[in-house]
């Protein structure tokens, strides 16, 4: 079964709330209202579609809850044996270390990953400094926790670009690039939708992309995803239930 590319997409919507957004060099334009419509739009479009194919299912907790009781999600419930979405976690991309960076080079390490871009002044300004402000709260114990970022724009996020961008939400953040192929893969495996949906004022695309923070434990396992509107607490607890052993 896929996460509801659907969810993802509203998710992603719901923090463009905002009279105004900063372009990526910090430029101000006005345009918010036909980017929000068009990820509305697009997001109504599969979710019809998507009715029309399949049986409804029950909301339920295969996300975490979040700090609204407003807020449900259209996944199934989580048996007793774990997660209940089948993901299996592969990537094999380049670090801003210029490393190459993969699934099994990283088995052993407990993982937080998301999927954005640097220049992304929405979904990403919320999800990267909450991932950085929970790691960073749990102290000791957080530092066997690995935050990545893989990039939705590689043309944009060179190396380079993500040496430049990263430490500045956490000087462990990695963030990973690679080729358009490899890239691909990692987004099929994690089951993350990417739409081009408006360019900003310096011709940049911005994009519409998978919204949620995936954590990932030492064997390589998708414990749970996160919606990042999520306070930095409330994931830092999940992140020592999930990923940190009782007596670590």
């Amino acid at each position: 079964m896929r996460l509801p590319a659907t969810l993802a997409a509203v998710l992603s919507v719901s923090v463009l709330l905002a009279p105004v957004f900063v372009g990526a060099h910090g430029t101000e334009h006005h345009d918010y209202e036909a980017v929000a419509k068009k990820m509305r739009d697009a997001a109504a479009k599969e979710a019809a579609e998507e009715q029309k194919s399949e049986e409804p299912i029950e909301p339920a907790s295969a996300v975490e809850e979040t700090d609204d009781a407003d807020q449900s999600s259209s996944l199934p419930p989580v048996p007793s044996g774990g997660f209940p979405i089948k993901i299996e976690p592969r990537f094999d991309l380049v670090a801003h270390t210029g490393e190459r960076v993969s699934h099994e080079s990283l088995k052993g390490t407990p993982l937080v990953l998301f999927f954005g871009y640097a220049g992304c002044e929405s979904i990403c300004d919320v999800a990267l400094p909450r991932m950085a402000a929970a790691v960073a709260a749990l102290g000791e114990e957080g530092a066997a926790i690995q935050p990545l970022m893989i990039t939705v724009d590689p043309e944009y996020d060179t190396p380079e670009a993500l040496a430049e961008a990263m430490p500045a939400w956490h000087p462990r953040f990695l963030g990973l690039t690679g080729s358009e192929a490899a890239l691909a893969e990692a987004r099929a495996a994690f089951q993350v939708e990417v739409t081009e949906v408006a360019t900003d004022p310096l011709g940049r695309p911005i994009y519409a992309h998978g919204g949620f923070i995936y954590l990932i434990d030492a064997e390589g396992a998708v414990k749970s995803v996160l919606p990042p509107i999520l306070g930095p607490e409330r994931i830092a607890e999940l992140i020592d239930k999930h990923l940190i052993p009782d007596g670590a």
